[in-house]
């Protein structure tokens, strides 16, 4: 499988796509992605007991064999997006490096675009520790704000507009920060964000009683998907879009048939979620009983 082109690769790619390009992603009409094969005009469905299944020209089309659970069709093609940010206060901090892109499904990278923004603020050192970009290299290097976040969002939404499902790990996070720094600078939010799939809380859903943290490094190398630069925007997009087929593929028998109706899910899980670590971290007494409990809003706050 092919390694996500980030880094260097990656800004070079960035620079030449700022021309007009929307946001470097090629977007196939739905028809065209989704269309299933279909049997010739001379195909026979009907015929006697006995006959061949498809008629007398069976020997000349057969139906693709399936697997015992057929993976979800959302799966043959997803959109990625990731943030790495000043801190975690989506209302307050400042989007630092973007990525999206889109994945067949298999994983491989279909497209991609990455960004690098000057803030604006400093970046604190905890921050840059992190994700490796300092204040300095922001501002030597990056974008201005205002043009990142018009084109991260322009990117965004053209993906959920032709029905591409976007992967986001921890969705609430990324979604809520681009929507409040799309409001900083004067650009549309997106305010409603859907169809989304977060592997976060498909995995907890699934997985409910494994043992152990739950951040991207953790549940990727849990089902295999390779991490190799995690928290840099463009390795942790592309892994959490692996993640998403890889969870597509291990639940296949149990996932709603329909991404849209997996989003719907994802709502109530997220919930759910939110109200059983609750009550967990009261009974720890790591949240005291009268505060208010977790914020489960999903994929946006």
């Amino acid at each position: 499988m092919d390694a996500p082109r980030c880094g260097s690769g990656a800004r070079e790619q960035a620079a030449r796509q700022k021309q007009g390009d929307l946001a470097g992603i090629r977007l196939f009409p739905a028809h065209h992605l989704f269309r299933a094969p279909s049997p010739p005009d001379s195909v026979r469905l009907g015929g006697r007991v006995g006959d061949p299944l498809y008629g007398e020209r069976m020997t000349t089309w057969q139906a693709e064999p399936l697997p015992m659970f057929q993976t979800p069709e959302w799966a043959r093609v997803v959109g990625v997006f990731d943030l790495e940010t000043t801190g975690v206060d989506v209302v307050n901090d400042r989007i630092v490096t973007a990525h999206v892109g889109v994945l067949d499904g298999s994983g491989h990278v279909i497209d991609a675009r990455d960004w690098l923004a000057d803030p604006g603020i400093e970046i604190p050192a905890g921050a840059a520790a992190i994700h490796g970009v300092t204040t300095e290299r922001a501002r030597a290097e990056g974008a201005p704000a205002t043009t990142v976040v018009a084109e991260v969002v322009e990117a965004v939404r053209a993906l959920l507009d032709a029905g591409i499902p976007v992967v986001a790990y921890n969705a609430p996070f990324d979604f809520s920060m681009l929507k409040y720094e799309a409001l900083r600078h004067g650009i549309p939010p997106i305010e409603a964000p859907s169809p989304v799939i977060d592997p976060l809380v498909v995995d907890k859903t699934y997985d409910r009683y494994r043992r152990g943290k739950r951040t991207l490094t953790q549940v990727a190398a849990h089902y295999a998907v390779p991490l190799d630069a995690a928290h840099e925007a463009c390795a942790d997009a592309v892994a959490a879009g692996r993640l998403a087929l890889a969870l597509a593929e291990r639940y296949a028998a149990w996932l709603p048939p329909t991404v849209d109706e997996l989003h719907t899910r994802q709502i109530a899980w997220a919930r759910a979620q939110a109200a059983s670590l609750t009550e967990y971290f009261v009974r720890i007494g790591r949240l005291d009983a009268t505060a208010p409990p977790l914020d489960g809003a999903w994929p946006i706050r």
